[in-house]
């Protein structure tokens, strides 16, 4: 898991003014809420007091409360109330929490969790027909998985699955003379992309139908953007297809929320939308069935504890792309946490820490990068 990426924190509709939400990223906690104009904003969830839960609280005035003591964050991290010393009071200096960078688009809330000032940062994947005429999105699917995000990406960039996993997408080992077709992985920014063509039986459904056009090849591409997000773009006519956007958020070392955004440019009628979907969802639980029996649960820390094969090539790639980030320093060090647990509250360092000092809560340890 690493920091200085955009993670997705919550919904815009779980986001509110009334009531603090709690977000679990990476195995830390942070609250989130919204101010008095409607401003997203999240912080790390524990008051630098006595460690009460911020997420526990209540909003009011646009600031976050603790129900421990009352103390009270605004949007910015900074404490502006302490009842205890008198509501006309000064906090002093170090009564603060890392409050970290916002964006709010496609129905979610997104938040740079890093200290990377704005010019050095990662940016957010655009999607670029979002909200375009001739274009249609679904509903934004939120997913709750018991498997860890780095696998669930894995199998995104996995062209050998489908044949086995999807009967839709192959015929399930009855075709001998299957073969993956070979392929090139290229890199793009942050990430990298590969596409190939496979013939398939496809739903049976009048929609998924009518999308095919009695084509029965499809080209599918897949391509990462940072370590936790993923673009899968299916074309089943050179004209229609579909684009899935998939922002994957580590909630632990084993658990990861997926948010789905499914975009079409065929067959707009809002009467295919529940069907789209259903298609959808029938081959994410496929993956799921196969995602949650992996062992080890987390991708080996060696490609040589797996027998890696020309197929798996943009797993590869993405592998290469994550020790990038490790070099610079960014992936979490998971086992000096674990070691801690329980007599440390850590945060992830926000860009405010670069320029100011005088912070409680120990930043997050690294390991270190090369």
């Amino acid at each position: 898991m690493y920091i200085n990426f955009w993670y997705a924190i919550g919904t815009s509709d779980e986001i509110k003014s009334d009531e603090p939400f709690r977000a679990q990223v990476m195995g830390l906690n942070f609250v989130a809420f919204r101010d008095k104009e409607g401003e997203a904003h999240v912080l790390s969830d524990t008051c630098v007091h006595r460690g009460g839960s911020l997420s526990k609280g209540w909003v009011k005035d646009g600031c976050v409360i603790c129900p421990y003591h009352g103390w009270q964050y605004s949007g910015d991290g900074i404490c502006k109330t302490i009842p205890s010393i008198g509501y006309d009071g000064k906090p002093p200096p170090r009564a603060k929490v890392d409050s970290y960078p916002i964006q709010e688009k496609y129905g979610i809330v997104f938040a740079f969790l890093g200290d990377l000032p704005e010019e050095e940062r990662p940016t957010l994947y655009d999607i670029e027909e979002y909200g375009q005429d001739g274009w249609r999105e679904n509903e934004l699917i939120v997913l709750d998985i018991d498997y860890y995000y780095e696998r669930s990406i894995e199998n995104g960039l996995d062209p050998a699955h489908n044949e086995f996993v999807h009967p839709t997408h192959g015929f399930s080992g009855a075709n001998t003379s299957y073969r993956v077709p070979p392929f090139e992985v290229e890199d793009w920014p942050l990430g990298c992309w590969f596409s190939n063509k496979f013939d398939s039986q496809g739903f049976k459904d009048k929609t998924a139908q009518k999308m095919r056009e009695n084509y029965s090849q499809t080209v599918a591409g897949t391509g990462t953007h940072g370590p936790n997000m993923m673009v899968t773009k299916i074309h089943f006519t050179p004209g229609s297809g579909l684009h899935q956007y998939i922002f994957e958020t580590p909630i632990d070392g084993n658990r990861t929320r997926i948010f789905f955004i499914n975009m079409r440019n065929s067959v707009l009628d809002p009467k295919h939308d529940d069907k789209v979907m259903e298609n959808n969802m029938t081959v994410i639980h496929q993956d799921i069935v196969v995602l949650t029996e992996l062992n080890p649960v987390r991708t080996p820390a060696s490609n040589t504890k797996e027998i890696l094969l020309p197929a798996d090539k943009a797993i590869v790639r993405y592998r290469e792309w994550l020790k990038t980030w490790e070099d610079k320093g960014w992936r979490l060090d998971l086992a000096a946490m674990k070691a801690k647990r329980g007599d440390v509250a850590f945060a992830i360092p926000c860009p405010e820490r670069r320029t100011s000092g005088n912070w409680v809560l120990d930043p997050v340890p690294l390991v270190n990068g090369s």
